[in-house]
């Protein structure tokens, strides 16, 4: 049972959406009322011909379509400044100063301080000053002995297994390439 006790709500309803054309008509409407009504209160009954005046306003009607779009609701009938409202005024290139020394935020100037420590750090890691850098040294003489024990200990093991073997094949190679 919904709540309220009420059978059926607002949302299973079928919704009407206005197609554009029909906002475009009635936007157009309105206008032309509004359009009416200044020629009326323009005119004040004058005896001339109507169609002349609806040509010479049809001329100003682009202006007044700029102005009605610049100005909405209130706007147009009263001044209204946000003085909240920063106004930006664009410089001339000419006016920029680009060669006096430029402040630099502080986000800007950490991005700046961790670069250099960056590039400080890896020139020092390069050069073997650092911890890790000597941490990396040491293991990899480690390895490096260890592999060298490895290949004396397979050589050995060679000599040891084949003596004869070895020479026997460097025989049968030399046999064959005559």
């Amino acid at each position: 049972m919904p709540k309220g006790g009420r059978k059926g709500g607002h949302k299973g309803r079928v919704r009407q959406y206005t197609s554009p054309e029909e906002i475009d008509a009635q936007i157009k409407a309105e206008h032309e009322k509004a359009l009416e009504a200044e020629l009326e209160e323009g005119s004040g009954g004058a005896t001339e011909d109507p169609t002349k005046e609806k040509k010479d306003h049809s001329s100003d009607e682009s202006d007044e379509d700029d102005e009605f779009k610049k100005r909405k609701g209130v706007e147009g009938l009263i001044d209204i400044e946000n003085p909240n409202r920063a106004a930006q005024a664009s410089k001339k290139v000419t006016q920029l100063d680009l060669e006096g020394p430029k402040e630099l935020s502080r986000r800007e100037r950490e991005e700046i301080e961790k670069q250099k420590a960056k590039e400080r750090y890896m020139k020092m890691h390069l050069a073997g000053k650092t911890d890790q850098a000597k941490a990396d040294l040491a293991r990899l003489a480690i390895i490096r002995k260890q592999r060298e024990e490895a290949a004396k200990k397979k050589e050995e093991e060679k000599k040891i297994k084949d003596p004869t073997g070895a020479a026997a094949k460097g025989m049968q190679s030399m046999s064959l390439n005559k």
